[in-house]
């Protein structure tokens, strides 16, 4: 491959938007595909980014799954894990051995299921699991992206491992030198701390996030927010524990993302505000945070607890209160994790496919 590699990125929301503006500030060529079209109407003649990258950049467009994929040498995954499933059914049947996969960020051993796919065809390719998304961002316009962040680290793995080593000298290529590799998918899954953290912050914001209103995040991860926060953190690391896994503490995650001192979860937050990059929190109640962070994220935390005999508590009882909240069974929403059928299977089977991508 040369100095410069074509990228193909599935989706075109604020974290598709803000990698490519990464990718094309460092001299990248990079498309950009919506499932639906909506998204990519009228980038092709140029995107603006601005905040913690200000450029601006033109991309080229994918009409289809198939596109992506023959136009590029890399693959992208970055929208809402709700679209995983559905991206990796059109992605799957055109991926050829010479290609990566990167899922940006991984959910519910989504890496699993898009190996299972392409083995079901005899093929098999590096899929690399990023623990969290490499900026944070939030679409301004129709042609526009507010990077608030890149981080400084970035948890990942690759299924199967032994491709491990070429698809992290890729990510590097790509990004720099952000990467923390761990061992296995379950360590992956465990490291992205999005889906407790939006828990916390969602459930002490939720009439704001209903009514509309503009209010920072960072300023309204008050004390006994913030204690929640370290409180949900702690039933994820025992469970990591258990697991024989490493990840990240909450306290390193805010540190390194937002690249502030440590302290209490409320003192960086409001740190983060003071500082300008606190971000804005979630002005409707159809937010990510809840939609796709409860049953994609929580959800498999709060099974991975079972399976090792450290029930995540409050992480379940967040699931249920915002199943409450919406009428709707969040529990049974993750199209993933059905779709593998995990109640088959053991923990030990779990491990095995964690390192090589495929369920026996």
């Amino acid at each position: 491959m040369s100095d410069s590699l074509r990228v193909g990125i599935a989706g075109a929301g604020s974290i598709a938007l803000g990698t490519a503006a990464f990718l094309s500030n460092h001299g990248h060529d990079t498309m950009l595909w919506s499932p639906s079209g909506i998204s990519t109407k009228g980038l092709e003649t140029g995107i603006s980014a601005e905040g913690a990258l200000d450029l601006t950049f033109k991309v080229r467009i994918a009409k289809s799954a198939k596109a992506l994929v023959a136009s590029n040498e890399v693959l992208i995954i970055a929208l809402p894990a709700y679209g995983h499933k559905v991206v990796m059914d059109k992605l799957a049947p055109y991926i050829h051995e010479r290609q990566k996969v990167i899922v940006s960020s991984h959910a519910s051993l989504g890496a699993v299921y898009l190996a299972q796919l392409l083995n079901a065809r005899g093929i098999s390719v590096p899929i690399t699991a990023w623990g969290t998304t490499i900026v944070t961002g939030k679409r301004c316009n129709k042609k526009g992206v507010r990077v608030n962040t890149v981080r400084d680290s970035v948890d990942l793995c690759t299924v199967p491992e032994t491709r491990s080593n070429c698809a992290l000298t890729v990510c590097k290529k790509l990004f720099g030198n952000r990467f923390k590799s761990r061992k296995g998918l379950l360590a992956i899954s465990l490291s992205n701390l999005n889906p407790q953290n939006h828990l916390g912050i969602a459930l002490g914001n939720i009439t704001r996030m209903e009514r509309g209103e503009i209010w920072s995040q960072g300023q309204n991860v008050t004390p006994r927010i913030g204690r929640l926060l370290e409180k949900l953190d702690i039933e994820r690391l025992a469970i990591a524990k258990a697991l024989g896994v490493k990840v990240k503490t909450i306290f390193e995650h805010f540190h390194l993302s937002f690249h502030i001192p440590i302290e209490s979860i409320s003192k960086m937050n409001q740190q983060m505000h003071a500082k300008g990059n606190g971000g804005i929190g979630p002005a409707t109640a159809h937010s990510r945070y809840i939609i796709e962070d409860v049953p994609y994220g929580l959800q498999l935390t709060v099974m991975l607890g079972k399976l090792v005999n450290r029930p995540a508590i409050l992480h379940e009882a967040g699931i249920q209160i915002f199943s409450a909240m919406y009428d709707r069974d969040f529990s049974n929403e993750n199209e993933l994790l059905n779709a593998l059928d995990l109640n088959s299977y053991n923990l030990k089977n779990l491990q095995q496919a964690a390192r090589t991508g495929l369920l026996h």
